[in-house]
């Protein structure tokens, strides 16, 4: 199944069901109304919603229209809980030497996580508004799970059984902000501003073969200003999905609907590109001797999107399950969303 959320101005939107050529949809609301509802409430409303998805796709459902991204929430406009980790640990060892770091203790065994804000995530088409180009902004591409029920304690091998949607994420950064907060020992909080996510959240069955190991293999291809900027595949993720939610659930529950974020995409091969500016820029300095590509400025564009691999020439082709980010920087005041 894939879920979309529309914009009608309450806290949590409006569910509808895609189809999965993500032309067509039709309304949810009558099975749950929004989509925190119906994770919350995943074993007695599935069937229907199954049965509606099928419908839907059969050409069948009553009230099917014309699906519009740009219409779209975030999947989950809020949460109770956005843990974010660093599982890709090529992005992870090049951010120590971009920020000058002493190297985190056993970072190779235990995921690092940060818990962000999840009261106002923002969707893939909204502006992104921002106090201050000097703020160093930058996107982070990513993959994430949207989870039932998590006991404390839980398995990693269990855990994978807890997920039950798997999004795509564009997680802003401000990274002038970030030095001086990870010194203080506390956390993010001004250097992480509110997250985005891709139109569609989709059941892990979605994926197919792409969904292995509570990993997505897929590229996650991004566009700067219009330009390619990098495709790295999600399969190289060091930490599994499963991993990372028992770490987060080793001394507490986690309750429907908590979304735990893999952190940027990031692959060894330089050919793969890069899925945030910072991690480019290290990548400059490091070849060479210097950082020339600028973090983000108000009117700046990025576009990601995770694609299929099945083009030509084992080139990714299709559009892939979670539509797309297409998203601008805008100074705090002047936003659409």
């Amino acid at each position: 199944m894939r879920f979309a959320t529309l914009k009608d101005g309450s806290l949590d939107g409006s569910l509808v069901l895609v189809s999965s050529n993500g032309l067509r949809a039709v309304d949810a609301a009558p099975i749950a109304a929004s989509l925190l509802a119906a994770v919350q409430n995943w074993d007695a409303v599935e069937p229907a919603l199954r049965e509606r998805a099928a419908a839907l796709e059969a050409g069948t459902a009553t009230g099917i229209f014309a699906f519009d991204p740009a219409a779209c929430c975030a999947p989950l406009p809020r949460s109770p809980q956005w843990l974010d980790a660093s599982a890709f640990l090529n992005h992870g060892r090049l951010m120590e030497r971009a920020f000058n770091t002493p190297p985190i203790p056993h970072f190779d065994t235990i995921p690092v996580m940060y818990q962000g804000a999840s009261d106002d995530f923002l969707g893939p088409c909204d502006d992104v508004p921002l106090p201050s180009e000097a703020d160093g902004i930058d996107f982070e591409g990513e993959f994430g799970v949207v989870c039932g029920p998590v006991p404390m304690g839980v398995t990693a091998e269990a855990a994978l059984n807890c997920v039950r949607l798997v999004v795509q994420i564009n997680d802003w950064s401000l990274r002038a902000l970030g030095p001086h907060e990870m010194k203080t020992g506390f956390g993010f909080l001004q250097a992480k501003p509110s997250t985005s996510f891709a139109p569609l959240a989709v059941t892990p069955d979605e994926l197919g073969d792409a969904w292995q190991g509570g990993r997505v293999h897929l590229r996650l291809h991004v566009d700067s200003n219009g330009k390619w900027f990098g495709h790295p595949h999600g399969g190289e993720m060091n930490f599994s999905f499963g991993q990372l939610i028992a770490h987060a659930a080793r001394t507490r529950r986690l309750t429907a609907g908590t979304i735990i974020g893999s952190g940027t995409v990031s692959n060894q091969a330089r050919d793969a590109g890069s899925a945030c500016l910072a991690e480019r820029r290290v990548i400059e300095i490091l070849d060479e001797g210097a950082a020339k590509t600028p973090f983000m400025r108000y009117g700046d564009r990025v576009r990601m999107q995770a694609r299929w691999p099945d083009g030509r020439d084992g080139r990714d082709g299709r559009d892939g399950p979670f539509g797309v980010v297409h998203q601008r920087v805008v100074a705090v005041g002047s936003e659409v969303r």
